[in-house]
């Protein structure tokens, strides 16, 4: 088995879904055998929809590539007011009037959010402080000081401006964006506040919502008896360069023997992540260049 793209809808965690998938995998099963195993590449929030890659048994391996990935999103940020959450779960913390708040004065704050910028990681988040995540300490009442990280919005467009206070927006950006933190950050610069109200994500890396199947889809599928649409391992890292090697070479790779950069071929990336692939297409492992030029592997798949 390899990625199946879920569509998650708005409600469950991440983790229900990915245990919802899990059990339609055992029915699939019939009960044979342990319960796969499962991981995502990119945790949404219970209020966001959209594109969440679910791996499965040896494409858990490839979590971390789909981590670094870029991501596409939908968003609707709604202006007027201030969430402790920075979305519409939380409490409203301030209001304000948005006054002749129209589709030019959005562009022109836009465009300060475009390309390299700072962002703080808000404190409704999973990010880790002495082992805890940040939410546990919101929860609690606490405010922990977070450093400003650089992130890039790559693209950042008003698809529409909904009168009197709501914004559609559509983001691509860099691993690790908060599409909260900018909303919130966009109601500062307007003077008004704001908060996001709805996020649907399109993209991760390779993986688009053409590709995505939804929870019942997929229990259709396992009711049916029909093939599930998983993704191969080599398409879920189509966001990384490639190289094709021999037979021979694989299986030098596979059984760790030390291989120089070079063995790879001409032409070949000065430095990984990069994609070892035989000519079939299957993958055979992500490497890197390690110390005295040596290939180093970075992950290892079985392929027999």
């Amino acid at each position: 088995m390899s990625v199946l793209v879920v569509d998650k809808p708005v409600g469950p965690t991440s983790f229900a879904v990915l245990k919802q998938v899990q059990r339609a995998l055992i029915r699939a099963r019939k009960g044979e055998g342990r319960a796969p195993k499962l991981g995502h590449g990119g945790t949404l929030d219970p209020m966001a929809s959209g594109v969440l890659p679910v791996c499965v048994g040896e494409a858990t391996k490839v979590i971390p590539f789909l981590l670094d990935a870029d991501k596409e999103y939908e968003a609707v940020v709604r202006f007027g007011a201030e969430t402790d959450t920075l979305d519409a779960t939380g409490q409203v913390l301030s209001e304000t009037p948005v006054g002749d708040l129209d589709a030019p004065r959005l562009e022109a704050a836009l465009a300060g959010f475009r390309g390299e910028i700072e962002q703080t990681p808000p404190m409704f988040s999973a990010l880790k402080h002495h082992g805890k995540p940040l939410y546990s300490y919101a929860r609690a009442g606490q405010t922990i000081e977070r450093a400003a990280r650089r992130v890039k919005i790559y693209e950042l467009v008003l698809c529409v401006f909904e009168p009197p206070d709501r914004a559609r927006l559509r983001v691509r950006c860099s691993k690790g964006t908060y599409i909260r933190s900018l909303a919130a950050d966009l109601g500062r610069t307007l003077g008004i506040g704001a908060h996001l109200a709805g996020l649907r994500r399109t993209a991760s890396g390779p993986f688009r919502l053409a590709q995505a199947v939804s929870l019942d889809e997929i229990d259709a599928c396992v009711d049916q008896g029909r093939d599930l649409p998983f993704i191969s391992l080599r398409e879920a890292l189509a966001h990384l360069p490639a190289v094709t090697v021999s037979d021979a070479l694989a299986l030098r790779l596979a059984r760790g023997q030390r291989i120089r950069w070079e063995e790879l071929g001409p032409g070949v990336v000065e430095r990984g992540p990069l994609c070892v692939v035989l000519p079939s297409e299957v993958l055979v492992a992500v490497v890197d260049r390690g110390a005295e030029d040596a290939v180093r592997s970075l992950r290892v798949f079985n392929v027999g």
